[in-house]
């Protein structure tokens, strides 16, 4: 089927249409209908449905026999590393971080701030807190103590996720100082912070 007629049969039934491409991802709890317009023109889609996003971007590509397929490639030009990351390998590593999250406290509606570089790491956080119903912000790596305890006090996270450092062009900017820095600064302190090590400075 070619493109008008993808686009023909959204216009001919909308409704057929979108809850025939929700078909295209693993529910826990299917759809009943695409649309919920009854607070038009405040729109909803798939309202009464219930997804794990941590579950369609991860585990059904391994439970599909595609586990050996590359899921993650990073190319840092600043650092020169390089790695690729399989499914079944960040399937591992995404539960092993959930996990410890769990076992930490960390229920599904806890807030989880993820103060990281851009490293493939921070993906495993982003989809363990998915994995497990945690609402994760994501705070930009290298932020002023006072900017991240601001958003330390809008948020009020449970737990922290961060880096140890940043590589940045002609410097490492250390995150730790600058997370502990926040913290004493911010209203609200969470429960405990996980700490990725970087080899380019370790935080004690």
């Amino acid at each position: 089927m070619g493109y008008a007629e993808v686009y023909k049969s959204w216009q001919d039934d909308p409704e057929g249409f979108w809850m025939e491409q929700a078909k295209a991802i693993s529910w826990d709890k299917p759809p009943s209908k695409a649309l919920h317009a009854e607070n038009a023109p405040l729109y909803e889609w798939y309202k009464d449905a219930q997804v794990n996003a941590c579950y369609n971007a991860v585990d059904r590509h391994v439970e599909a026999g595609r586990g050996d397929q590359t899921a993650i490639i990073y190319d840092s030009p600043i650092t020169g590393n390089k790695s690729k990351t399989s499914f079944a390998e960040l399937q591992v590593q995404t539960a092993s971080l959930a996990g410890a999250l769990q076992a930490k406290g960390i229920v599904a509606g806890d807030r989880v701030i993820i103060y990281m570089p851009m490293v493939p790491e921070a993906l495993v956080a982003m989809l363990a807190c998915v994995r497990i119903g945690a609402i994760h912000s994501v705070v930009f790596g290298g932020f002023a103590a006072n900017e991240l305890a601001v958003r330390i006090d809008d948020a009020t996270p449970k737990a922290i996720i961060a880096g140890s450092c940043g590589v940045e062009p002609g410097r490492i900017v250390e995150y730790k100082p600058l997370l502990d820095g926040a913290i004493d600064l911010a209203a609200h302190k969470p429960e405990f912070s996980v700490i990725f090590q970087r080899s380019q400075c370790e935080a004690e």
